[in-house]
Formats: structure tokens, sequence, C-alpha cells
């Protein structure tokens, strides 16, 4: 798992927006802190809460100079068709084929939802040069992170 002071993986995947860009980590570094917050999957209840909160507190973390970036295995027409239903303005990840999630080591199974090979709830904090800063990892997919604390770790970078 990674913790502080970890070379964050670079990946790239499709942004969740109707024009399906591509993404690529390494485009998003060098000017600020990058949060990347990992969700198991758009429209369930506490990804949409975490998202929105993210969304909540996007002033507080664009007024640090970060750059936030939810990451999900869901398909990119389903992140943009989740982007608009909770009025997200942060770009969605598609990792689709899992490469960052696996590359992050946060691949689950969540059986009871049958979902397979998504991502477990996690947020990292990267520097300009893509070190970890800050890093959490759910014990359980349901838990949601400290959004104080992460806005701390942000504003520390």
């Amino acid at each position: 798992m990674l913790s502080n002071g970890d070379a964050a993986p670079t990946f790239t995947a499709t942004l969740g927006t109707s024009e399906h860009e591509s993404f690529d980590l390494d485009d998003r570094l060098g000017d600020g802190p990058v949060v990347l917050a990992f969700f198991p999957g758009a429209f369930t209840p506490p990804c949409t809460n975490e998202m929105v909160a993210l969304q909540d507190h996007l002033d507080r973390f664009r007024d640090a100079g970060a750059t936030v970036l939810g990451v999900s295995a869901d398909s990119a027409f389903s992140q943009g068709a989740f982007r608009e239903a909770h009025g997200i303005e942060f770009d969605l990840v598609s990792d689709m084929a899992g490469d960052a999630i696996r590359a992050y080591d946060l691949e689950i199974d969540l059986p009871d939802l049958g979902l397979y090979g998504v991502a477990n709830r996690a947020v990292f904090v990267l520097d300009a040069d893509g070190t970890v800063t800050y890093a959490w990892v759910a014990d359980d997919p349901t838990n949601e992170p400290d959004y104080d604390a992460l806005i701390d770790a942000v504003q520390s970078v």
C-alpha cells in the first residue's frame, strides 16, 4: 500500500465526460497538489456522499491550489451522468481496465453489490512532483474520509 513519501504511480485512462477525453496523471502534476479520490461505484450511496462532499469543499481545495480527481472503474458514460446528476465540477477518471486501481493496490470485490475489481475507497494527496503526502484507505468501503484532515493535508503541501 502507498504511504507518505512514496512516488505515486502515474497512469492513463479516460475522463468521465461526454467527449471521453484521454487522461494522463502526469499532465496534472506540477501545478500544485493533486487529490486522487478512488471510489467503488458511481450512484451508490456512500460514493455519492463522498463525491458530493468533495464538491461541497471544492472552493477550499481550489484556494489551496489543488486539483481534485475522482477515480473509479465506472464507464466514462456512467461517470458523465453521475457528474451531471450531482453537479460535480471536478473531473472523474474512468479506470475501466483497472490499471490505476491495481497500481494503487486498491482492487476489491463487493459481491453483495455485484461489483468485482472495483476500487476500495481511498484518498491520496500528491505534491507537484507526484510524491504521496497524505494517504487514507478505508477499512470498510462504506466509510468516508475525514474531509477536514484532507483539506489540512492539501493546505500543508
